[in-house]
C-alpha cells in the first residue's frame, strides 16, 4: 500500500498553532509514504516563515515532495522577485522546481506553474506539458500517476474561473493520453474532488483546502488529503480522503472519502 498526504496553503506567517499540532498528529498516526505540498507554503516568502514551515515538514517524518506557489515568491521586493524570485524558496525545499517522486506505487511528477511576473494566475508552458506527457507515457501499470500543480485546472464555482491555471486544457488533453490519474492542486483554499469530462480516459482533479492557515475561505475549515492506493483499497481502486480540523475536538477528521477507479489496459 502507498499513502500519500496532501498538504496545501499552509501560509506560513498565518498558521495557527492548534492547527499545525493537530496535522502533526494526524502525520505520526498515518505514517504516510509521501507528503505533497501543493505550494503556497508561506504567506510573504520571508525567510523565517520558510524556515518555520521546513521545520514543520521536517518533523511530520516522511519524504516530502513541493512546489512553489505565487505566496512563494517575493510580492514587494521587486528586485527579488525579478532577479532571484525562487531563491528563498530554494534555500528551504531545494533548488528542483519539478521534483519527481517514484516507487513500486507511485509517480508523482511536480510542476511549477508560477510565474514571477504574474502577480497570482498561473501558467503551464508547451514545453512543461511535453516533459510531464513523456514521463507518463514511461510510467509503470502498477504505479498511480499523479501530477502536482498549484493553480486548479478545474473548478467547481464560477467566480473561481479566473483562477483556473493558464494552458490548462491543452495540458489535461495531452496528459490524460499520455497516462495521467490525478491532477492535484490548491490555490483557491477549496477542497474537492472532480472528474474530468472529454478526455481520452479517466482522470481526475483532486483539490486540497488550505491545511494550517487562518485564511479560510467561506466557512471552509483546515483540511487536508489522505490518497490510499494498493492494499488498503480494492484492486484498481484509488481513495482518497478529505481530513477536516474539528475545533470542538480540536484534531483533523475524516469528512469524506471519494473512491476513483484509475483505467488500466
Amino acid at each position: 500500500m502507498s499513502l500519500l498526504l496532501q498538504i496545501s496553503d499552509t501560509h506560513f506567517g498565518t498558521e495557527q498553532a492548534p492547527v499545525v499540532e493537530a496535522l502533526t498528529k494526524l502525520a505520526r498516526q498515518q505514517r504516510p509514504d509521501l507528503i505533497v505540498l501543493s505550494g503556497d507554503i508561506t504567506q510573504r516568502a520571508r525567510p523565517a516563515q520558510f524556515r518555520a514551515a521546513r521545520a514543520f515538514v521536517d518533523s511530520l517524518g516522511a519524504p516530502v515532495l513541493a512546489v512553489p506557489g505565487n505566496h512563494d515568491i517575493a510580492l514587494l521586493d521587486l528586485w527579488a522577485r525579478l532577479r532571484r524570485p525562487y531563491a528563498r524558496y530554494s534555500a528551504a525545499f531545494g533548488v528542483d522546481l519539478e521534483p519527481i517522486h517514484r516507487s513500486p506505487d507511485l509517480l508523482v511528477l511536480g510542476v511549477n506553474t508560477t510565474r514571477p511576473w504574474r502577480h497570482k494566475h498561473g501558467e503551464i508552458s508547451g514545453q512543461q506539458v511535453d516533459h510531464v506527457a513523456q514521463l507518463l507515457a514511461g510510467a509503470e501499470a502498477t504505479q498511480l500517476r499523479v501530477v502536482v500543480v498549484h493553480q486548479p485546472v478545474a473548478v467547481t464555482r464560477a467566480e473561481d474561473l479566473t483562477n483556473r491555471l493558464r494552458g490548462h486544457a491543452a495540458a489535461l488533453e495531452r496528459w490524460a493520453e499520455a497516462g495521467a490519474d490525478l491532477i492535484m492542486g490548491g490555490h483557491i483554499h477549496l477542497p474537492y474532488v472532480m472528474p474530468l469530462q472529454g478526455l481520452a480516459r479517466p482522470l481526475w482533479a483532486v483539490q486540497a483546502g488550505t491545511a494550517v492557515s487562518s485564511r479560510l475561505r467561506m466557512g471552509v475549515p483546515n483540511s487536508v488529503n489522505l490518497l490510499r492506493w494498493g492494499a488498503d483499497s480494492a484492486p484498481g481502486c484509488c481513495r482518497i480522503e478529505q481530513w477536516d480540523f474539528s475545533l470542538e475536538t480540536q484534531a483533523f477528521l475524516r469528512a469524506k472519502l471519494t473512491e476513483v477507479r484509475p483505467a488500466r489496459a
